[in-house]
C-alpha cells in the first residue's frame, strides 16, 4: 500500500522532534554540569567514532534504501548489510583497541574512544534494520527505532543529576547503555513488526557486488563523513577542548535546526527513485517544494539568530551565547544551502549519478578542508563556520551547474530572496525597539511581509504540493 507524503512525513517528524527533545536535555545536562575542558574531550571523542563508522557504512546504507524502495528482496539486503556491518565494526574496533595499547593507553581521550567505541559499535549494527525499515517507508516503527538511544540517554542523566554530582566515567557508561539499549530494541522491532529474518549465508560474489555498485557513494560517505567533524577535529587538536566545547554547543544548536531538513530529506530518496523510474518530473511543484524549504529555513536563521544571546547565556550562566554570536550566525546562513544541496543529491541519487556526485563531494570537502587550514588558526570557532559556508555554497553551485532539468536552473533565487528577507528582519527588527518581546514580534512580521511582497508566500496552492508528494 502506497503510503501518503504527509503520513510519513508525520511520523518521521515525531521521531526527530523526540529526539532533539532528548538530545537537548542530554547537551544542555552536559553542558551545565561538566566545566568546558571535560565537555570538549567527550565531543572530541564522539567526533571521531561519529566519523569512523560514518566511513564504516561505506554507502551501503543508502544503496540498501534504494534498493529496497525498487521492489528487491528485503531478505537478502538486510542479509548483506547485516554481514557488512559485523565485519567491517569488529575490524574498525579491534583495529582502535591495538592503537590503544600501542600508542595511548594513558590518554584520557583515547580511553574515551575506547569506551564509548562500544556503545557507537552496537549502534552501528543497529543500521541495517532501520535502514531496511525505512526503504519500506514504515517510518512509524523507524520511529521507533530511533529514538530509544536519546530517550534512555537523557533519563539516565536526569536521574544521576538528582542524586549526585556528574562524573565524567558514569556519564560513558550511561552513553553505552543506551546504545546497547536501541540496537536490541530495533532488532526486536524489526523481527515483530517486519519478519523475514536474515542469513549469514551470503555469497561473497553477491556482497562485492553491492559494495561494487556503492563504490561511487563509498567516496561521498568518505567525504561527508570527513565533512561532519571535521572542524571539530581540527579545532581540538589546532586550539583547545575548551575552544572545540563552545563550538561543539553552537553547532550543535545548528544541527538541531536543520530538524525540517533532517524530517523530509530520508522520506525523498524512496519519493524521487520511483518518481525518476516513472520518468513523471513534475518541475512547477518541485520548484514549489524548494520554495516552502527555502521559506522555512530562512524562518530557522531568523528564530535563533534573534533569541541566542539571551536564551542561550540565561540557561547556561553566560557560557556558551555571547561567545558563539557570530559562530551561529555564520551557520545559520548554510541552512538554505543544505536543503538545496539535499535536494538536488536525492535527485541525482535516484537517476544515478553518484560519479557526479562523487565530484561534487570532492569539491565540498576541498574547500572545507582548505578553508578550515587557513581560517581557524586566524578566526579560531568563527574561521571554521566560514569555511563550512564556503563549502555548502561551492557544492550548491556545482550541483546546479551539472543539472539537467532546465526548469530547476531558477531555484537558486528564493534561496538568496529568502536569506535576504531574514537578515533584513533580523538587523532591522532591534533599531525599532530594544525590548525583547517587541523587537522579536516584529522581526516575525517584517519577515512575513518580505516574503509576501517578494512573492515567496502563496498560501493558496499548499494543496498541489501534498497531491504531488502523495503519488509516489
Amino acid at each position: 500500500m502506497k503510503k501518503g507524503f504527509l503520513q510519513s512525513l508525520s511520523a518521521n517528524t515525531t521521531q526527530l522532534v523526540l529526539n532533539q527533545v532528548f538530545g537537548l536535555g542530554t547537551f544542555y545536562i552536559l553542558s551545565t554540569h561538566l566545566d568546558k575542558s571535560t565537555f570538549g574531550q567527550i565531543n572530541f571523542a564522539l567526533a571521531i567514532l561519529l566519523t569512523i563508522f560514518s566511513l564504516l557504512s561505506m554507502g551501503v546504507d543508502q544503496l540498501i534504501i534504494k534498493k529496497i524502495a525498487s521492489g528487491e528482496d528485503k531478505r537478502r539486503m538486510l542479509s548483506i548489510f547485516v554481514f557488512h556491518v559485523l565485519v567491517t565494526g569488529l575490524t574498525a574496533y579491534l583495529v582502535m583497541g591495538a592503537t590503544w595499547l600501542l600508542l595511548g593507553n594513558n590518554n584520557l581521550v583515547f580511553s574515551l574512544l575506547m569506551v564509548i567505541g562500544i556503545g557507537k559499535l552496537f549502534m552501528f549494527w543497529s543500521t541495517p534494520f532501520k535502514q531496511v525499515t525505512s526503504g519500506l517507508e514504515q517510518f512509524k516503527l523507524l520511529a521507533w527505532m530511533a529514538v530509544v538511544s536519546n530517550a534512555v540517554r537523557c533519563i539516565c542523566l536526569i536521574v544521576l543529576v538528582t542524586k549526585e554530582t556528574l562524573l565524567l566515567w558514569p556519564i560513558v557508561m550511561v552513553f553505552v547503555a543506551a546504545d546497547l539499549t536501541e540496537m536490541i530494541i530495533s532488532i526486536w522491532l524489526y523481527t515483530k513488526n517486519v519478519g523475514g529474518g536474515f542469513s549469514f549465508n551470503i555469497k561473497t560474489r553477491e556482497y562485492f557486488a553491492v559494495l561494487k555498485e556503492a563504490l561511487p557513494q563509498t567516496g561521498v560517505v568518505l567525504i561527508t563523513s570527513a565533512l561532519a567533524r571535521f572542524d571539530w577535529i581540527f579545532i581540538g587538536f589546532m586550539l583547545s577542548t575548551v575552544k572545540l566545547a563552545e563550538y561543539s554547543f553552537a553547532y550543535k544548536v545548528f544541527e538541531m535546526s536543520t530538524l525540517p531538513l533532517t524530517a523530509i530529506a530520508p522520506i525523498l530518496i524512496p519519493k524521487f527513485t520511483k518518481m525518476v523510474q516513472q520518468g513523471n518530473y513534475n518541475t512547477a511543484e518541485l520548484k514549489r517544494l524548494v520554495r516552502y524549504e527555502m521559506v522555512v529555513s530562512a524562518l530557522v536563521i531568523l528564530l535563533v539568530n534573534i533569541v541566542w544571546s539571551p536564551i542561550i547565556d540565561g540557561i547556561t550562566g553566560g557560557k556558551y551565547g555571547q561567545v558563539n554570536v557570530v559562530t551561529i550566525f555564520i551557520l545559520s546562513l548554510c541552512l538554505p544551502l543544505l536543503f538545496i544541496n539535499n535536494f538536488l543529491w536525492t535527485i541525482y541519487f535516484a537517476q544515478g549519478r553518484l560519479k557526479m556526485i562523487l565530484t561534487a563531494f570532492i569539491i565540498t570537502l576541498s574547500v572545507n578542508v582548505l578553508g578550515d587550514i587557513i581560517l581557524i588558526p586566524i578566526y579560531k570557532n568563527e574561521g571554521a563556520a566560514l569555511a563550512f559556508l564556503l563549502a555548502s555554497v561551492a557544492q550548491a553551485v556545482y550541483f546546479l551547474f551539472k543539472n539537467q532539468i532546465a526548469e530547476l536552473n531558477v531555484i537558486w533565487r528564493p534561496l538568496v530572496i529568502c536569506v535576504c528577507c531574514a537578515v533584513i528582519s533580523k538587523f532591522a527588527a532591534p533599531l525599532i525597539s530594544a525590548v525583547p518581546i517587541v523587537y522579536v514580534s516584529v522581526a516575525i512580521l517584517l519577515f512575513v511581509f518580505l516574503l509576501r511582497i517578494t512573492g515567496q508566500v502563496k498560501l493558496n496552492r499548499t494543496e498541489n504540493l501534498r497531491t504531488l508528494l502523495s503519488e509516489y
